[in-house]
């Protein structure tokens, strides 16, 4: 299989222009799950757990598809970079979406992120194997270094506050409490600060255009949602503390 340099460059843009998009039109295109689902009596939903696992599973079985069918994939830097992008999303779905308590989701709404996940599945893991040029000499720089450390820190974060915000409440209880501790003390959306240290490191880390599209469509797409959580948060807790940013630590 070939670099299909096009292909990628327009798919990176498509995905940049859908997150300014969803971005300028945030009020009108916010996702509908969760403690911001508008639900008809018509509304078909899936179950938490079972939407969560579906829709995050294509992101991690398109690149083990294309290493299945890849003749290149050789470098250490590569073979990192790769396994890290599939670590992610075997954590969000083998982990995350069993433990979930969150409330059931609309069909579109999963099937619209199970696309997503798809194509973005197939631009990262295409573009790693086949575009990328890795050599030892890019695996030992300073961008590829600290780009991985960043990731890493990232996840640790996001993990971490996935497990706070999932003990906040009992299964099946649908009563929001104030989230307190680590990030928590310094942003209503610590859970979406941490994915997004995430993907701007692994942008750092590979220097792609890909990688850098769905870090921006990532903030695109959760810094409103982390406003709308932060509004959320002070219309029903008086005393939710006014220090506390929605996103961005001692920033928004």
């Amino acid at each position: 299989m070939h670099c299909y340099e096009n292909v990628v460059s327009y798919l990176s843009c498509g995905m940049l222009l859908a997150g300014l998009f969803h971005l300028i039109n945030h009020r009108k295109a916010q996702a509908s799950y969760g403690r911001h689902m508008k639900l008809s009596s018509t509304a078909r939903t899936v179950p938490a757990r079972v939407a969560w696992f579906l829709q995050e599973m294509p992101a991690l079985l398109m690149p083990l598809l294309l290493m299945q069918l890849s003749h290149q994939y050789s470098t250490m830097g590569r073979a990192l970079l790769l396994k890290t992008f599939c670590l992610h999303y075997f954590q969000r779905t083998f982990v995350y979406s069993p433990l979930t308590r969150g409330q059931p989701f609309p069909l579109g709404v999963m099937a619209a992120a199970g696309f997503f996940c798809s194509l973005n599945g197939f631009l990262q893991g295409h573009y790693l194997l086949h575009c990328a040029q890795f050599d030892e000499e890019w695996s030992a720089g300073y961008c590829y270094i600290i780009g991985l450390l960043v990731f890493y820190t990232g996840m640790v974060i996001n993990i971490h506050s996935d497990y706070i915000l999932r003990n906040l409440r009992k299964p099946n209880a649908i009563v929001y409490r104030i989230p307190a501790g680590g990030l928590f003390e310094y942003v209503s959306g610590a859970n979406y600060f941490g994915e997004l240290v995430e993907w701007f490191g692994f942008a750092l880390a590979t220097w792609s255009l890909p990688a850098l599209s769905y870090a921006a469509f990532s903030l695109c797409f959760i810094g409103p949602r982390a406003f709308y959580h932060h509004r959320f948060y002070k219309e029903h807790f008086k005393e939710y503390p006014k220090f506390r940013k929605a996103l961005i630590p001692f920033i928004f």
